[in-house]
């Protein structure tokens, strides 16, 4: 059963530009029970933690594996938040499939590079990109956006860096 299943530790990044707008990714491909929809194919970089992994660290891991940005400065953080996957028939052998969902921590960073080193596309610690386009949104916006089964996260999120865009 589903909800016998661990939650995946887990992090994402509200990335603020200098107008307050943060940064999204447009996903390409699903990938087993981080489905994708139609239309629905925008989110903010997030990741797994590594065992032993400090959180603030996997946020700027998973960052610079997603968007090779590195030039960032921490804001502030959630606390942890959760979310369901969906059903998913899929192999179970999948790296998902053993998890019902994911539990976020949620860091707050300002964007202090150059739009350069923007660079979604090419793949950093052996890992595949998962976006193929990216540009910059208003937070409130963004949880329209993502798949439904993320929206709720999306909404606190917004809520809980409110002060920081615009």
């Amino acid at each position: 059963m589903t909800d016998q299943k661990p939650y995946r530790p887990n992090v994402g990044i509200a990335l603020f530009n200098a107008d307050g707008r943060v940064l999204i990714g447009h996903r390409f491909k699903g990938d087993g029970p981080e489905i994708i929809l139609p239309g629905l194919d925008w989110q903010m970089p997030q990741g797994g933690v590594d065992e032993g992994e400090n959180l603030h660290d996997a946020a700027m891991r998973e960052l610079w594996e997603e968007t090779s940005v590195r030039n960032a400065d921490y804001l502030g953080e959630t606390d942890w938040l959760t979310y369901e996957f969906p059903p998913y028939d899929g192999p179970q052998t999948h790296r998902l499939a053993k998890f019902r969902g994911q539990r976020q921590k949620w860091f707050a960073l300002r964007f202090t590079g150059n739009e350069d080193e923007i660079d979604p596309l090419t793949p950093r610690n052996d890992q595949p990109a998962e976006f193929d386009a990216w540009r910059w949104e208003r937070l409130d916006r963004v949880a329209d956006l993502v798949v439904p089964f993320r929206r709720d996260v999306y909404r606190a999120v917004a809520q809980h860096f409110a002060r920081f865009g615009t």
